[in-house]
């Protein structure tokens, strides 16, 4: 129901007919809020019969709330942004508003962090610069490299970054092919429990430029090319994205059942309070010598297939996903116990 009515919502219309009943909205509309995709189920809903639903006024509330932040974020990134160019450091944003501007309005996809990649040369200024009393206010995640596209040189990444307009200046984002490449494994590094996540990859599927270099976004490293094509595949198969101009064999047509059974399973209960490290409320020092809750906290902190695939380098084909689990819980398991410097 989660992927039924999140089905094209990133679309400014065009949409296929929503079959769904009112009882089905009201189960789903905690699922919808709580995961950050509230603005995208108003919108997918605020033409149909069910617009005037209790449940669908909870939605549109949500997106109205999203339309103000909206507005406050990107006041607070163009500061942000002045400030660094003053000192002639340009960062690139990544993730938040350059998700968002995917989208048809700026309600639909909520961000909080304004999360800025610098020049590791430039990091220590920058860092000193974000710690002004003009920018308190500005919650800035400031990073020197990026883990998800950690197999592509920095340089490379700043040389193809484009300019996108924001109010009455202009912020530096990657290039659609990077972005892309980073919403699709930033996604499956956290095992895909987001609806809001794949919706971003859907969108940016169908707002491919003139031009799009399939050999840059999928990038030279083949395993991590196979979890982009896997997350294209995702997109397509439960939110019915557009894949018309993706070539065949740049999209996973053929997903492993296992792999959309478990990012539906996950999208059951979206909710951050059912992910690391907020799953775990007891941390392992304390109870890893006591039998009776040694197994619960084991049980909590078990990888879904997913994640477990990603956190080893492995891919998404039809193989059991077990020696996965085991070898991330292992990796885990021998970093807990190694020895801590003082």
């Amino acid at each position: 129901m989660v992927a039924n009515i999140l089905s094209g919502c990133w679309r400014d219309s065009d949409f296929s007919a929503l079959e769904m009943s009112e009882l089905q909205l009201d189960e789903i509309t905690p699922l919808l809020y709580g995961s950050g995709a509230a603005g995208l189920g108003w919108w997918r809903l605020r033409n149909t019969e069910l617009s005037d639903t209790a449940s669908a006024e909870v939605l549109h509330q949500a997106y109205r709330l999203q339309v103000l932040q909206a507005g406050i974020h990107e006041e607070k990134i163009t500061k942000v942004f002045q400030l660094l160019r003053a000192s002639s450091i340009e960062p690139i944003l990544v993730k938040g508003w350059a998700a968002a501007a995917l989208y048809p309005s700026c309600g639909l996809r909520p961000y909080g962090d304004i999360d800025l990649i610098v020049k590791p040369e430039q990091y220590k200024a920058a860092l000193e610069l974000l710690s002004h009393p003009s920018v308190k206010d500005c919650w800035v995640d400031l990073h020197r490299n990026l883990d998800e596209l950690d197999d592509r040189p920095l340089p490379q990444l700043f040389e193809r970054a484009r300019r996108m307009p924001l109010k009455d200046s202009s912020v530096t984002v990657l290039s659609a092919e990077d972005h892309l490449a980073l919403l699709a494994v930033h996604m499956l590094k956290h095992g895909a429990w987001r609806p809001l996540w794949l919706c971003d990859i859907a969108a940016g599927i169908e707002s491919l430029p003139a031009g799009f270099d399939w050999d840059v976004c999928l990038g030279r490293n083949r395993t991590r090319s196979s979890w982009i094509k896997a997350a294209v595949g995702l997109a397509n198969k439960l939110l019915s994205a557009r894949v018309d101009r993706v070539p065949e064999n740049e999209r996973a047509s053929q997903l492993p059942e296992w792999l959309v059974e478990s990012v539906l399973e996950q999208w059951e209960e979206p909710f951050a309070s059912n992910q690391p490290p907020m799953s775990h409320p007891v941390p392992m020092s304390r109870v890893w010598r006591k039998p009776r809750m040694l197994f619960k906290a084991l049980r909590q902190r078990w990888p879904n297939p997913i994640l477990a695939t990603v956190s080893v380098n492995g891919r998404f084909n039809n193989f059991p996903r077990l020696p996965y689990q085991i070898g991330n819980f292992l990796v885990r398991g021998l970093h807990f116990l190694s020895p801590r410097e003082n």
